[in-house]
């Protein structure tokens, strides 16, 4: 039986729609700049209408043996909180008090590149590297790990994302979506 595409804006696990994608979520680890589990799922969602964008990007970058690996995407409002507790600093994390991070939206995603064997490619700086360094700037790194920002950047740029220009790894989807403020991961 086929079943029809679900509409744009619902919720779904990125992995159900691109198989072949590496997820390594770090809010739902210690393995992240606070040290403390943020979230407990540790699949990932986002707005299937942004889903759709992502695997032409993932197809994009099989043409070129590489593919892209998730950090984060769709943060539960009560996580932009916990986050906030740990991290109380807006140059770092949106004060969910004072607004919304992007990540609420479900359309915004935090990637990087991977090669055909699920190696991360060498970029400007580690996940939530807050330095000058992870800026968008690119001048400041070696031509090959500039190189790896670039098509990052270029693929997400063309097939519907903007960047952050202080995070080489934040891109947000260019349709908007509502911030989410009932759906919860289960897994």
């Amino acid at each position: 039986m086929v079943y029809p595409d679900p509409q744009d804006m619902v919720f779904v696990a990125v992995a159900d729609y691109i198989p072949d994608i590496q997820i390594d979520l770090k809010y739902s680890t210690t393995d992240n700049f606070t040290g403390q589990v943020i979230y407990g799922f540790t699949t990932v969602y986002l707005r299937y209408g942004t889903v759709k964008k992502l695997l032409s990007v993932q197809e994009d970058l099989k043409q070129l043996g590489l593919g892209l690996m998730i950090w984060d995407g769709f943060r539960p409002v009560s996580a932009q909180h916990k986050l906030w507790e740990v991290c109380p600093d807006a140059r770092f994390v949106a004060n969910p008090n004072t607004g919304f991070s992007a990540h609420n939206r479900g359309n915004t995603v935090d990637l990087t590149l991977v090669d055909s064997e699920g190696n991360i490619l060498p970029m400007p700086t580690a996940f939530d590297d807050f330095s000058k360094k992870a800026d968008r700037d690119y001048s400041d790194c070696t031509q090959e790990v500039a190189d790896n920002a670039l098509i990052l950047e270029t693929l997400m740029e063309k097939h519907g994302f903007s960047g952050y220009k202080a995070e080489w790894w934040h891109f947000t989807d260019t349709a908007s979506y509502p911030v989410e403020e009932t759906f919860q991961p289960s897994t």
